[in-house]
């Protein structure tokens, strides 16, 4: 707990660490809130001050080091009051997924073994035709050609026909992609 003494000194150096803060920020406001900042630090690491040095020394830094804090951060930030960009970031909805996954599963299993096992070691495993191929002790063609006929009939026990079916549906690209004007309209 910090003692009485310091918080006196706290108190006594506001006047003064405002006036730095205002120098630093140019805004009135944000400078009180770089204070506020700047006293909750300070107040929290009482037992991190030296007695018998600068109580006020100490402050300013602490201020100094949370405005240049505050100040990387903004740069890093994206000005958005429009919410032109939050409106871009949007998520799909995991129940369809857990349902695509769950569907591609079955479809999965219903392959040939030998059309699964080249599909999984080159498709989700991330070996090379060549890897595969020396695995199976077979030719590469022989890979490819398995690898390529596993696709198309995964593709089309999917009921997948083109590659604009993948992803999230229409419905769903439409509402997520929609603009602030479209969405006021509806």
């Amino acid at each position: 707990m910090a003692s009485d003494e310091f918080r006196e000194g706290l108190i006594a150096e506001l006047s003064n660490l405002r006036a730095f803060a205002v120098s630093l920020c140019g805004s009135v406001q944000q400078a009180d809130d770089l204070v506020q900042d700047t006293m909750l630090k300070a107040w929290g690491n009482s037992e991190k001050f030296q007695p018998g040095t600068s109580l006020r020394a100490w402050l300013f830094t602490i201020l100094r080091n949370t405005y240049y804090s505050l100040y990387r951060k903004r740069g890093r930030e994206v000005q958005d009051s429009d919410g032109t960009y939050a409106q871009r970031l949007t998520v799909s909805g995991e129940q369809e997924s857990a349902l695509d996954l769950a569907d591609f599963r079955v479809a999965l299993a219903k392959l040939s073994e030998e059309h699964r096992e080249v599909l999984i070691m080159v498709g989700a495993s991330g070996l090379s035709y060549e890897e595969a191929a020396e695995i199976c002790g077979v030719a590469v063609g022989t890979i490819k050609s398995r690898v390529n006929r596993a696709r198309a009939k995964l593709a089309d026990l999917l009921g997948i026909t083109s590659v604009d079916e993948i992803g999230p549906d229409r419905n769903s690209v439409a509402v997520t992609h929609q603009s602030p004007a479209d969405m006021a309209r509806t």
